[in-house]
């Protein structure tokens, strides 16, 4: 890291009097990076004690340095949390509680993952192996490694301590996730939703002063059943994007649909070469299930997206993380045998120069291999409707590869839950035509793996063999003659 970057210390606060002044000097004097440049940011959640005098009067002695926020009325530490992460700056982010458990000292142990750029998440574990720690109350710790192990059990990840709060972020990504828990739920919450983006996440040893009830601890038995509530509650829903302007279908597109894009590979496999090339992999949805054979490069135009992939993928020999603007010049030294286009071409201005530009990628015997949206609809064409700026019938198909320097191999209709999921979509929510709800996906995505058989079943019958919301393309270049 060579330029200066800003770090957001988040601290929410309610009826902090007592420590408030003593954390926030800590903060304030604790090493950090020579390259990292500090912001505090505080929100007050409703306090009932003098905890407001407290934070105007450290505002007024480090206004460069904090910057204060109130909630209207009390809601908890998630809520505080969330207004916290709307109002940062930093390009890296981490939690701080307004008391003296954590010691600002371990920001260097916290960050040094993130800085080095090989995580994505960095928790600082209370339970990791270290030289001395605080002996704690045993029902609580008991409750915490319960919590983490049904955490673990839901999410794939190996945390020795979910409940931490010590937790260090990318800031584009913490801005990127949607929170909706209101108090400790938070913890898991935001545990299950980096999990199912699949990011980078390291944990480190860090130590732990816990306070007694009579000093101010706020946590009891009823977080704990809201936290086991939630974990459940994010193990069966998919809420982990927030809609943006630099990637506004992410939340609600279909890729992010885990069974879709198994079967999207399903289909592609037989067609697999040895070197490939996906464009447009986003943080890397289908490109986590893509073989990785002699050669694997993962490609997106969205710095955030490369960000997360190269973090991903930190260390593979096989897979390499490219830049690839289409209104540039490809700089690969050799070519592929495969390039993939999953569901991509819609969003192209100029079908056949993205088309022509990716036939620079393939070697002569190399293939195209292609999922785009299907020319549709039971009661009138579903061309633009869902965001999308085409969708294509087989004749546009075949012009559009002739066109570009391809002729076509396989050309197959799949996926009919998705076009009678659009067909629902519009009947009933004609207002809101470019979003799906996550209850609507998640029935999608639980029906797709049936769809298969039946669409085996309906290929006889002259109507349902062409139901389907995509095309499955499979081309390679024209041959030369001489």
């Amino acid at each position: 890291m060579n330029k200066t970057q800003l770090l957001s210390i988040l601290i929410p606060v309610y009826n902090e009097q007592a420590y408030l002044a003593k954390i926030v000097d800590r903060v304030i004097q604790a090493p950090i990076s020579e390259n990292l440049r500090r912001e505090i940011v505080m929100v007050n959640d409703a306090s009932t004690d003098r905890t407001v005098e407290v934070m105007e009067s450290l505002q007024n002695k480090y206004p460069d340095l904090i910057r204060i926020f109130h909630q209207p009325f009390n809601q908890g530490k998630g809520a505080a949390i969330r207004r916290a992460i709307q109002e940062m700056n930093g390009d890296f982010a981490i939690i701080q509680d307004a008391d003296l458990e954590y010691d600002p000292n371990e920001y260097p142990i916290v960050l040094r993952p993130l800085l080095e750029g090989y995580a994505d998440v960095v928790y600082g574990s209370r339970f990791a192996t270290r030289e001395m720690r605080k002996v704690l109350f045993y029902h609580h710790k008991l409750g915490n490694l319960f919590l983490t192990h049904l955490s673990n059990l839901t999410t794939g990840l190996d945390l020795t301590d979910m409940e931490t709060c010590y937790k260090a972020f990318r800031g584009k990504i913490l801005k990127s996730i949607p929170l909706r828990s209101n108090r400790f739920g938070i913890e898991p919450e935001i545990t299950a939703k980096i999990a199912k983006r699949g990011l980078s996440v390291y944990e480190v040893p860090i130590s732990y002063h816990g306070r007694r009830y009579s000093e101010g601890k706020k946590i009891g038995w009823k977080d704990g059943i809201s936290a086991l509530m939630t974990i459940l509650k994010y193990w069966i829903i998919d809420d982990c994007f927030i809609d943006s302007a630099q990637n506004p279908q992410l939340h609600h597109s279909m890729e992010q649909c885990r069974n879709f894009s198994r079967l999207i590979i399903k289909k592609s496999v037989p067609y697999f070469g040895l070197k490939i090339l996906e464009i447009g992999s986003g943080i890397g949805n289908i490109s986590k299930l893509l073989p990785q054979k002699e050669r694997l490069t993962l490609s997106d135009d969205k710095e955030e997206n490369l960000t997360i992939l190269r973090n991903s993928y930190e260390g593979n020999a096989i897979v390499d993380i490219q830049k690839i603007d289409f209104d540039s010049s490809p700089s690969f030294e050799s070519a592929y045998d495969t390039v993939l286009l999953y569901n991509q071409l819609e969003h192209s201005a100029d079908p056949v120069k993205t088309l022509r530009y990716i036939r620079s990628f393939l070697g002569q015997d190399g293939r195209l291999i292609m999922i785009i949206a299907k020319e549709c609809g039971l009661i009138k064409p579903l061309k633009t409707f869902g965001g999308l700026q085409r969708r294509f019938s087989k004749k546009s198909i075949r012009n559009l590869l002739d066109q570009s320097g391809f002729q076509l191999e396989v050309c197959e209709t799949f996926n009919f839950p998705g076009q009678i999921l659009w067909e629902g979509k519009r009947l009933f929510d004609s207002q809101n035509e470019t979003r799906f709800g996550r209850f609507s996906l998640k029935c999608f995505d639980t029906f797709l793996p049936w769809s298969d058989w039946l669409g085996n079943f309906g290929r006889n019958i002259p109507y349902l063999k062409n139901l389907g919301a995509n095309y499955f393309i499979v081309a390679k270049q024209k041959e030369v003659i001489l």
